[in-house]
């Protein structure tokens, strides 16, 4: 199948990844848009992971007021450098997980911080209610394990579906970002303030 310039410069614009890595994600998807686009994605996760290590010392203070003043928000958006930390995709990557807070108000920010005893008592919680369900006792760690990613996904700001496609994770929004600049990007905290809580 041939694959035209206008349909690798769609993939280009979308996905912000370079051409020669769009021609070939479509190459491998036989032309199909939607299949190189998860190609790209795919790809661009397994770089992001190699970065992880790497020291942010840049970044952005982010600051977000919702509804007339009753809710603000600061967070904290680390990357590697200057450069980045100054381009539109970071300024806005800072922006939208500042409005992600504002919306959902997460307990914590990742699964590492929630304490043991929090998470032994949720499981303790699920599985007495999955008993009392009735399921097979063969199932029910299984299903425990489940019912616990939906507790992150809950509580956790980087475990939960972002507030504009609930197909991705905060976490995917940041790796996307980290694909698509080459720079490791750091969410190293964030504060929620809200009248009369």
């Amino acid at each position: 199948m041939e694959i035209t310039a206008e349909v690798v410069k769609k993939l280009r614009e979308e996905t912000g990844a370079g051409m020669m890595d769009c021609k070939k994600a479509l190459s491998k998807a036989e032309g199909d848009l939607e299949k190189a686009k998860k190609f790209l994605r795919e790809s661009g996760i397994a770089k992001a992971e190699k970065k992880t290590d790497r020291a942010t010392n840049s970044g952005k203070i982010e600051a977000y007021i919702h509804m007339g003043g009753r809710i603000g928000v600061l967070i904290q958006l680390n990357c590697e450098t200057d450069f980045v930390a100054g381009t539109d995709d970071f300024k806005n990557l800072a922006k939208e997980i500042a409005m992600q807070v504002a919306a959902s108000n997460p307990d914590f920010l990742s699964r590492e911080d929630v304490p043991e005893a929090s998470i032994n008592a949720e499981k303790e919680i699920i599985r007495n209610i999955t008993l009392k369900e009735g399921k097979p006792e063969n199932v029910v760690d299984k299903i425990v394990e489940g019912r616990m990613d939906k507790f992150f996904e809950r509580v956790c700001l980087l475990e939960q579906p972002y507030i504009r496609d609930d197909k991705m994770k905060v976490k995917d929004l940041i790796t996307g970002l980290v694909a698509k600049c080459g720079e490791n990007i750091k969410l190293v905290r964030y504060a929620r303030f809200s009248l009369g809580d």
